[in-house]
């Protein structure tokens, strides 16, 4: 049973910093493409950042700089570093492990979602 559990969300003033995390199980941790994607109210989920099985990284233009993704392939965690946050990235926070088979189909699995709040 594949199972992605978020941890680390909650409230911070605007400039602050908070570090969620995903921790994985029941897949093949080192193979899966591990993601951000985050999700305001009356607004469509987006990605925030991936990072690939071999450790290359992209971010949306609006977290460039600000937002650090990286995983611990021996614990199965991928981490989110979020620093000077701003009110706009309020939202739920999604993990995402996704893969590419053999055959191109695309195998994608969702956390449940943490919430990050920024206000003062």
């Amino acid at each position: 049973q594949v199972q992605l559990v978020e941890s680390g969300g909650g409230l911070v003033q605007p400039g602050g910093s908070l570090r969620v995390s995903c921790a994985a199980s029941g897949i093949w941790f080192n193979v899966y493409t591990m993601g951000w994607y985050r999700q305001a109210p009356g607004e469509q989920r987006e990605l925030v950042a991936a990072i690939t099985s071999g450790g290359s990284t992209n971010y949306a233009d609006s977290v460039k700089g600000r937002f650090t993704i990286s995983r611990d392939i021996a614990k199965n965690t991928v981490h989110l570093q979020m620093d000077s946050l701003k009110p706009e990235d309020t939202a739920v926070y999604y993990c995402n492990a996704e893969r590419r088979l053999i055959d191109s189909t695309i195998r994608s699995y969702w956390g449940q979602g943490t919430q990050v709040t920024v206000s003062s």
